[in-house]
């Protein structure tokens, strides 16, 4: 019977220990790495909430479901042997983002509701959280290569020799053949690895034998090895020993720096899918009064045309419209659900649940944006016009009337160059691809190694279990010493692998070029898409104005008989068409606003998924010259 125990001081534990274990060393990692890549730490765990929105929709509106794995892993039936039951256990503290304590009935979610669930709910955003995670459980395997390695051993032997020859002696009687007896030892081992190279292993161990037949002898043996190893040449030195785990540790780093850069970007998208799923809800109101419209424009056209004050062909002019109108709002409202359907599916939860977005959010952005309306309204009551021989100048889309985020391209550029993480990422890289050619060059050098060694004391089985017990004593030990010499004729596979790490660094290089290439064009296209969406929210409060005035004149000269029902419908749609527009107007202005933060990086969001805007000042340029 034997017993062999290994490890770095973790014992004979649990499977949950194990995991508890596992999450310490990994959160601990990732809050250094928060601290450095981000100045502070804060909460951050892949652990997902036991009573997710999801799972109250699934249960409170009966949704069906394919089996419990659909309401999460907490409500799957644990399997024969299931090693770890409290990692399937419900925890009361744990719950997902609350908003709506009733999900029996309709919920409604607000934008800022709309951001926490995400960060809750999100697929995606559980992966990026791995994502995280998995670098930092590596770097805990890097650091444990510099850790106190400790081996343990016991055995327990019982023997029965029965194969021994039979003696006779003169009288006739026979010698036992039976030899049996037990062997039990143990042995402690320690080995580490220090950061300059140096590998030590020691071993110290003890042997107790017993005789159970013949003269029942006992012996005791005691032992003791140790071995140091030195690299002194190639692998040695602290910068090519520890050079795994500091690329570990910048990896976790990295991580968060991604981490970061997803949360900017994902919240940018569910603003963007939330204004959307929203604005399409406004088409279908537009598309809505539109077709009441027309169908009152038709009753109007039959009873004029039954008085004979229109012809026939244009009160089936106005069904045509009306039946187009009826296509129109059924088109709007059937993309308006599966826009939000997919709204929902991006959020994690159920498509079929029963879950609707706050219309005052939209009224809220068209209050933020009077400003931009309203001066372009008053533009639209302009009667006057030039000659017909006055020439003809275009205005170009300038500043006036910009909003906050409309900076200077420089400045905007200069910020985005500080600020973007991915673009850090990319620079580290670089760092890391010189730290990789200074490795490769390394194990160039010829292999030059100290070998000691050292042993005190013996061992002891039953073969000599007579002798007397054993002593430890240094000075009756056995000593060597070896020094290795491993000249570098034959370094092909090295020297290709050096001349690679070049390739490398000059793609790391062309990496940060191509990223810097790119972050200047998305800033400056964020830019130029503000801009357009200023000058159109300007176009489409002109022409929304215009629209109605249309309408209204063109209804004064259908009863005074001075127009035709044609030209209502063609007013009609021109305002809708003009509703429509400047809704979508709005919507890609707000967004807009928000992807430029994202791509200068100095939108932040925190761990609950919600954002804090950034508020630009002027850039202080410090001169360096004295």
């Amino acid at each position: 019977m034997a017993t062999v125990v290994t490890g770095a001081g973790s014992g004979c534990l649990t499977p949950t220990q194990h995991r508890e274990q596992a999450d310490r060393a990994a959160y601990d990692a990732i809050g250094l790495a928060q601290r450095e890549a981000l100045g502070a730490a804060e909460p951050f765990t892949i652990e997902k909430p036991a009573d997710t929105l999801r799972r109250r929709l699934l249960l409170e509106q009966d949704l069906p479901h394919a089996s419990p794995a659909s309401h999460g892993t907490r409500d799957l039936v644990p399997i024969d042997r299931w090693p770890d039951a409290d990692y399937l256990a419900s925890d009361e503290d744990a719950s997902g983002h609350s908003i709506a304590p009733d999900a029996r009935n309709t919920v409604t979610l607000s934008l800022l509701d709309a951001l926490q669930i995400g960060a809750f709910s999100s697929r995606e955003y559980q992966s990026a959280k791995e994502r995280v995670f998995e670098p930092a459980l590596r770097l805990d395997l890097e650091r444990d290569a510099f850790r106190n390695t400790w081996t343990g051993a016991l055995d327990s032997l019982f023997r029965w020799d029965l194969d021994r020859e039979v003696v006779i002696d003169a009288r006739g009687n026979t010698d036992n053949p039976t030899v049996s007896g037990s062997e039990s030892g143990g042995a402690l081992g320690l080995s580490r690895r220090l950061t300059n190279g140096l590998t030590f292993t020691g071993m110290v161990g003890l042997d107790l034998v017993s005789l159970l037949t013949q003269e029942r002898a006992f012996s005791r043996g005691v032992f003791a090895d140790v071995t140091v190893s030195v690299p002194l040449m190639r692998g040695a030195g602290e910068f090519v020993v520890r050079e795994p785990l500091t690329q570990a540790e910048r990896d976790v780093v990295y991580a968060i720096y991604d981490f970061e850069r997803f949360k900017r970007v994902f919240a940018v998208d569910i603003a963007s899918d939330y204004l959307g799923v929203l604005g399409r809800l406004d088409s279908v109101e537009n598309a809505e009064e539109n077709y009441r419209s027309l169908i009152a424009s038709t009753r109007r056209a039959r009873r004029l045309a039954d008085a004979g004050r229109l012809p026939e062909i244009q009160v089936d002019q106005s069904r045509q419209d009306e039946l187009r109108a009826r296509n129109q709002w059924v088109a709007a409202l059937e993309s308006h659900q599966r826009q939000l359907d997919g709204f929902k599916l991006a959020l994690g939860l159920p498509v079929d649940a029963d879950v609707r977005l706050d219309a005052t959010e939209l009224e809220s952005l068209t209050a933020s944006l009077a400003g931009l309306i309203e001066a372009s309204e008053d533009g639209a009551s302009a009667d006057e016009a030039p000659s017909a021989d006055t020439p003809i100048v275009l205005p170009a889309p300038g500043r006036g009337n910009a909003g906050k985020y409309e900076l200077d391209e420089t400045e905007a550029i200069l910020t985005a160059l500080d600020h973007r993480l991915d673009l850090r990422v990319a620079v580290g890289r670089v760092f890391d691809a010189q730290r990789t050619v200074a490795v490769a060059a390394d194990q160039l050098r010829a292999d030059v190694t100290l070998l000691g060694t050292g042993s005190a004391g013996a061992r002891r089985s039953l073969d000599s279990a007579t002798l007397e017990n054993v002593r430890l004593r240094s000075d009756e030990g056995r000593y060597s010493a070896l020094l290795s010499i491993d000249l570098p004729f034959e370094r092909t596979s090295e020297r290709n692998v050096y001349r690679s790490s070049l390739v490398r660094l000059e793609q790391a290089v062309r990496d940060v070029q191509e990223l810097e290439d790119e972050t200047k064009l998305d800033v400056r296209n964020g830019l130029s898409r503000l801009r357009e969406a200023r000058e159109g929210i300007a176009i489409q409060a002109k022409s929304t104005v215009l629209a109605g005035r249309r309408v209204q004149s063109t209804n004064l000269f259908l009863e005074a008989g001075r127009a035709e029902i044609r030209d209502l419908l063609e007013a009609q749609e021109a305002l809708v068409t003009a509703q429509n527009a400047l809704t979508a107007a709005l919507v890609a202005y707000r967004i807009n606003e928000l992807g430029l933060q994202r791509d200068l990086g100095v939108l932040e969001v925190d761990h609950r998924g919600l954002w804090e805007e950034f508020t630009p000042e002027p850039r202080v340029l410090h001169d360096e010259s004295g």
